[in-house]
């Protein structure tokens, strides 16, 4: 299969390990954190630290929308389902993050609320459409790369004048959350000297947005893809950088990525929705202008305008390190309810719950290296 087969050849892979084994110093330790849940799932599921010297450290980032989504944002969403009698309609994966007292969308559905799993924010429309008597609200979430889906909806909803349909709009920005991994004063904080650039989100917003990292920060970065050669062949670069003593900002994913992204997107981002001041983060807290609502233009298709749903910060489960482990502080295995009492099965942790989240990742793939 073209652009799949190509990146998961056995023989360049071990032709890269050689070649980064060949570039790493051995006097230094080199700690890369990749923002992306894709590359999360690809790295554990192809045993690439395996492949990398011991002094090569992989760190997982906040790069799975389902883990950074605060529990107060759920908690609303059920209070949403429950007291208000909407439909509510997500993505399969959020209706398993557990709430608070460990509720979720799931059991709220199992109590009678009117939770719906779509596929995309067409399908909410749609339930909207074919149920005019009920409100229905979409519980959209994620990073830059289903933020342009949602304002098309809303656009699509004005333009037809739906009445009974608005969204409870969670969508967050990658570039604040990397300025906030980077501020982190928190004494545990991870130590980065590189990262890998995330691969949807910068085919929306290009490879512009990073250039902050290297001017400010003076770490590189390097956008990479989704397959195993991708990421490989992103750790050579970011070596060579990083012995070089040079931060600059690389594109390995040039098959789909370019300095600007797609226009045509963030046009429609940008008709739709503003930045909100400040969001809460889970792992991360509250960081500014982190993430975007919808605007005046479509305030009548806003759940929050629409709706009383307050808002209160939640803190996690005592005994679940998903916090650190969201801001690259810790590991999976260092969470002492990993593999035990918090399972895919039974998540107690939102980094357990989707697939793109470090636990699961590390539990499905990487767990027996433990």
């Amino acid at each position: 299969m073209k652009y799949v087969d190509e990146f998961r050849d056995a023989t360049l892979g071990r032709s890269l390990a050689r070649a980064i084994a060949a570039e790493v110093s051995s006097r230094r330790n080199y700690h890369l954190m990749e923002f992306c849940g894709g590359h999360t799932h690809a790295i554990a599921r192809h045993g690439i630290p395996d492949l990398l010297p011991a002094n090569v450290h992989l760190i997982h980032g906040p790069g799975c929308p389902v883990c950074v989504l605060p529990i107060g944002r759920i908690d609303s969403a059920i209070a949403l389902a429950l007291d208000h009698g909407v439909i509510l309609c997500t993505y399969g994966d959020v209706l398993r993050v557990p709430a608070s007292e460990r509720r979720s969308l799931l059991q709220a559905r199992a109590a009678g609320a009117d939770v719906r799993m779509v596929y995309s924010s067409l399908d909410a429309l749609r339930i909207a459409r074919e149920n005019p008597d009920r409100e229905v609200v979409f519980f959209a979430i994620g990073f830059e790369t289903t933020t342009p889906p949602t304002a098309a909806v809303l656009r699509q909803a004005k333009a037809t004048g739906v009445k009974n349909f608005t969204a409870f709009c969670n969508h967050v920005l990658t570039p604040a959350a990397i300025r906030g991994i980077l501020d982190s004063t928190a004494p545990e904080g991870a130590r980065l000297d590189g990262i890998i650039g995330p691969s949807h989100v910068s085919t929306v917003i290009g490879s512009r947005p990073y250039e902050f990292v290297a001017e400010e920060y003076h770490r590189p970065v390097v956008i990479a893809g989704f397959e195993p050669l991708d990421v490989m062949q992103s750790i050579l670069m970011l070596i060579r950088q990083i012995n070089a003593g040079q931060a600059e900002v690389e594109n390995e994913f040039t098959r789909a990525v370019s300095r600007d992204g797609n226009p045509k997107a963030q046009a429609l981002i940008a008709e739709v929705l503003e930045p909100r001041p400040a969001f809460e983060w889970r792992g991360l807290g509250s960081i500014p202008r982190s993430a975007l609502r919808i605007n005046a233009a479509y305030g009548d298709f806003d759940t929050e305008r629409r709706f009383p749903i307050p808002y209160r910060a939640v803190p996690d489960h005592k005994g679940c390190e998903c916090g650190a482990i969201l801001r690259g502080a810790k590991e999976p295995r260092n969470c002492r309810l990993f593999g035990t009492a918090c399972t895919p099965e039974s998540p107690v942790g939102s980094c357990m719950v989707s697939s793109e989240g470090a636990c699961a990742a590390h539990y499905t793939y990487g767990r027996h290296r433990d």
